[in-house]
């Protein structure tokens, strides 16, 4: 493990908090684009040789990742005309907390498990540590668009994972697993818009509150 893969992936964990501590949903916004920027650049640090196989999947996640999805999610911001999430379920100070020891048992639970090296244990313990601060966004945010952002930071994390594996997972895999995101964050935000203009709020609790037909 280079030093510039490991600062790739101590950059991937401060997004993870930089959207555990704010509000502004443009900030988590680009909080989450920056972390698909770093993801993008890490094949190429870990495997410098680059073949067609590694280019391919750094130029495919930059685009997804850092551009297409972000572009996408401010889009819905703008429409939705929401800014902030204001009334978590959890706290901002509290989701920092949590997000510290989620990051702690990762990098304990990580050397434990039948690793072939140290080179996959810190990408394991990057992974899980995503993994689980996205768990947390998802459960303790209630505006949709937060919602998804939780989620990417989940898929994030199994992408992470999935670099210990890179020479032996088909790049069609890869590409399918980064098409499965940018479609299910679409008709995530199709949905999203069209409750925003039936309830004039993407709270995810409204949900409830839908007329039955």
């Amino acid at each position: 493990m280079t030093s510039l893969a490991s600062l790739l992936l101590t950059g991937v964990i401060l997004m993870d908090f930089a959207i555990l501590a704010t509000s502004r949903m443009s900030t988590c916004i680009r909080a989450i684009g920056a972390q698909g920027l770093l993801l993008a650049a890490l094949p190429l640090v870990l495997h410098p040789g680059w073949s067609v196989h590694t280019i391919g999947l750094a130029l495919g996640t930059a685009v997804v990742k850092a551009a297409v999805l972000p572009w996408f999610l401010v889009w819905a911001i703008r429409e939705a005309n929401v800014r902030r999430e204001v009334e978590p379920l959890v706290g901002y100070v509290t989701s920092v907390l949590l997000g510290a020891v989620g990051v702690a048992v990762a990098f304990v639970v990580a050397p434990q498990l039948p690793l072939p090296d140290r080179h996959g244990t810190l990408l394991v313990a990057v992974a899980l540590s995503n993994v689980l601060t996205g768990l947390i966004v998802l459960t303790s945010r209630l505006k949709a668009i937060t919602q998804v952002v939780g989620y990417l930071m989940l898929e994030n994390g199994i992408f992470v994972f999935g670099l210990t594996q890179t020479q032996r997972v088909p790049f069609l895999l890869e590409l399918g697993v980064l098409l499965d995101v940018f479609v299910g964050v679409f008709v995530m935000g199709i949905v999203v818009f069209h409750i925003n203009r039936e309830f004039d709020s993407l709270g995810a609790t409204r949900l409830e509150d839908a007329p039955r037909r």
